[in-house]
């Protein structure tokens, strides 16, 4: 008698998937990161002691910490200004490519990491041309991929549910008008007008 489960066969061969190159070389890029990071904080502490490592982990963690709370008080600025905006009917203006909070984030992140690279990058990244040319970098990237997106994918949604605003784009939709009905009508087809803010 044979126990276990066996495999259904549907007809189609299934050949096993092919691992992507950033699956297989982000793991080995993280380690390489690591042990770089702990080299470079061994040749400090030899060069100027335990104390100034220390102090090096601890001010990047108190520097990133006030980065990240100015950048979260300034994207809940932001938030607040829109919303009074669209309350007053005004279409608030876009932002360009790396002007959000998102990257400034980011390098308060990088900087609250113990190690030297982190803080070098996070650093860098506070930079308004350097942070200026990730965020265009990042927003082609994406705007590329979204644009390469299959039918009925999270990306296609997604390409699909973005709103641009009025410089020249195309925005996808559709128009749907509904006519004031005439005196004939009943009380069951009676007028509403639309919803406003």
């Amino acid at each position: 008698m044979t126990t276990g489960t066996g495999s259904l066969r549907t007809g189609t061969p299934t050949a096993p998937r092919r691992r992507s190159p950033a699956r297989t070389f982000l793991p080995l890029g993280i380690a390489a990161w690591l042990i770089l990071e702990i080299w470079l904080l061994g040749l400090v502490a030899d060069a100027a002691g335990g104390l100034a490592v220390a102090a090096l982990i601890v001010g990047g963690l108190v520097l990133g910490a006030v980065v990240i709370k100015r950048a979260g008080r300034r994207a809940f600025k932001n938030l607040t200004d829109t919303f009074q905006q669209a309350q007053q009917g005004r279409q608030p203006a876009p932002q360009q490519p790396g002007q959000g909070n998102g990257l400034t984030m980011l390098a308060g992140l990088l900087l609250m990491l113990p190690g030297l690279l982190s803080d070098v990058a996070g650093l860098f990244l506070l930079l308004p041309p350097v942070r200026a040319w990730v965020g265009r970098r990042a927003t082609r990237s994406l705007e590329r991929k979204m644009a390469a997106a299959p039918a009925g994918s999270f990306g296609d949604a997604f390409q699909q549910a973005r709103i641009h605003y009025p410089d020249g784009k195309i925005v996808q939709g559709e128009v749907v008008r509904e006519d004031r009905p005439g005196p004939q009508a009943g009380p069951d087809t009676a007028y509403r007008p639309p919803l406003t803010p």
